[in-house]
């Protein structure tokens, strides 16, 4: 069932960076640029993929919020060149209320590509009719921290034993930020 909400675009273009929805063929570049890094999946709420298979199951995942919400997740590239850096995305509760985040892979950290790919998905948001985002932050995660508030998001509140981070403490649920923008 679609929900009501203006469709996102599948290719989105900021200064630097071209966010486009997944396909099937990006499987082996996700696997090798970043979600079989530990280190860039350490804060992330979904386990370290071991084969592309995995990744194929994220591709499902990823078409089936594109067919039900006006958008989905979004992969992250270097603009003029085809080097896929990392992720993004808006993951839809309601037709007004979205999380969001980001993960990049290690050669893309400390240049400004996190904030870039915030402030993307925030217009794109607003364009979908999102009244309320928000994204969840580990609490030791600071470098995430920076970049919400570097784009407007508020740390409204300390979720106590609200995630579990697999790459951490599989098992375990932790601690996390909620941060939230009103658009």
């Amino acid at each position: 069932m679609k929900t009501p909400g203006r469709k996102a675009p599948p290719v989105v273009e900021t200064e630097r960076l071209v966010l486009m929805r997944p396909e099937a063929k990006d499987a082996e570049a996700i696997f090798e640029r970043y979600s079989s890094d530990p280190d860039v999946t350490k804060y992330v709420g979904w386990p370290t993929h071991r084969s592309p298979d995995q990744t194929r199951v994220f591709l499902t995942f990823s078409d089936s919020e594109w067919d039900r919400w006006p958008a989905g997740p979004y992969l992250v590239h270097v603009k003029g060149g085809s080097m896929l850096i990392g992720g993004t995305g808006l993951a839809f509760e309601t037709p007004e209320r979205a999380m969001t985040g980001y993960v990049l892979a290690r050669d893309a950290w400390g240049r400004g590509y996190a904030t870039e790919c915030m402030k993307a998905m925030i217009d794109v948001a607003r364009q979908c009719g999102v009244t309320q985002l928000y994204a969840l932050c580990h609490t030791d995660h600071a470098a995430s921290w920076h970049v919400l508030e570097k784009c407007g998001l508020t740390r409204a509140r300390v979720l106590r034993g609200h995630s579990e981070f697999p790459n951490l403490a599989p098992g375990t649920v932790g601690d996390v930020f909620r941060y939230e923008l009103s658009l």
